[in-house]
């Protein structure tokens, strides 16, 4: 109970920091968003209208600053994070979650397989050291985790799309002229486009993944709980996946429950790469457009999840180690 006291006021209080910071830095910048679309639009729009969209953009630079803040934080809670500059007049909270599937649905999905795929390769290649595997893989998937997204991203649309006179899409979520929902033909389309980004993602990150839970294993065959279990006859497959990956893996639950929290931010170079309709894309907009409340929303969104998928990561490790319990 107190391990669980102590990881839910640690979060409150990061949480504190980080709404409190995304109030802050932007007021501290030169400019508002208001400001950015009366230049915008260059005299088009009456003066007197400026803090109508001060306003409407979540600001409002007549109240005092404690005031704006304790609005900020209400408006936070409630999801009212004013209106976008980019997509003006849609609200922001509209815009997120128009776009928050499309990220949801690419980069969780990949980031999942990439984690369970690379956890079963490094366990093979640590428990059978220097075989085959162990020889041939974890080398190989740790020289593409260097490469660049984009390069990896321009290597396949070359390859998949161009080279097979478009069998699979370059560009988008899915093709304009098809009316989204859900039956077969618009889902089947979904996943031609998501295929080439979704292999960009899994080529680049599976290489941690596999180093990691390979040079675990290693560690942990080394352990006298091992040798005993080998002592006593049990067989290699139950050892390896009972014993020696259970304990291996769980350094690399706290990486993926980090990962799942940075989802949320999605791969923005390869959705850029792809156009592809997601958070990522979408932050890179806010930014060249100075659309501060989109950007502020976007920060809330990203912190909580990371924030939340941390919490849960304590929780699951305490739950599997009986030894971080005690400890705590």
């Amino acid at each position: 109970m107190r391990f669980i006291v102590r990881r839910l006021g640690f979060f409150l209080i990061t949480l504190w920091v980080a709404l409190t910071l995304n109030f802050f830095i932007p007021r501290l910048m030169p400019g508002n968003p208001a400001q950015a679309m009366m230049a915008r639009y260059k005299g088009r729009i009456n003066p007197d209208a400026l803090k109508a969209l001060e306003v409407a953009f979540g600001l409002d630079t007549q109240k005092p600053l404690l005031v704006q803040y304790v609005e900020y934080l209400g408006n936070t809670v409630t999801g009212h994070f004013g209106v976008s500059l980019t997509f003006f007049p849609q609200p922001v909270s509209e815009v997120v979650a128009q776009a928050l599937p499309w990220t949801l649905g690419l980069v969780g999905v990949t980031t999942v397989i990439a984690f369970l795929l690379g956890t079963g390769i490094g366990m093979i290649s640590g428990w059978r050291r220097n075989g085959i595997a162990d020889s041939v893989l974890p080398p190989v998937f740790v020289i593409t985790s260097a490469l660049p997204y984009f390069w990896v991203g321009l290597i396949l649309i070359m390859v998949f799309s161009l080279g097979t006179n478009g069998a699979l899409p370059s560009d988008g979520g899915y093709d304009q002229t098809l009316n989204p929902g859900w039956n077969a033909e618009f889902i089947i389309d979904v996943i031609k486009h998501a295929i080439l980004p979704s292999l960009s993602i899994l080529i680049i990150s599976i290489g941690g993944w596999i180093l990691t839970m390979r040079n675990n294993v290693v560690t942990t065959v080394a352990e006298d709980y091992i040798r005993m279990a080998r002592a006593k006859g049990i067989a290699d497959r139950k050892i390896m996946i009972n014993y020696a990956a259970r304990n291996a893996v769980l350094p690399n639950l706290a990486g993926f429950a980090i990962s799942l929290g940075f989802v949320v931010s999605g791969a923005i170079l390869v959705e850029f790469t792809f156009n592809y309709p997601g958070v990522g894309y979408m932050l890179l907009s806010a930014v060249t457009n100075e659309d501060y409340p989109l950007m502020q929303a976007l920060f809330v969104l990203i912190t909580v999840t990371v924030l939340v998928a941390v919490l849960i990561s304590d929780f699951l490790t305490a739950l599997l180690d009986p030894r971080v319990r005690s400890a705590s």
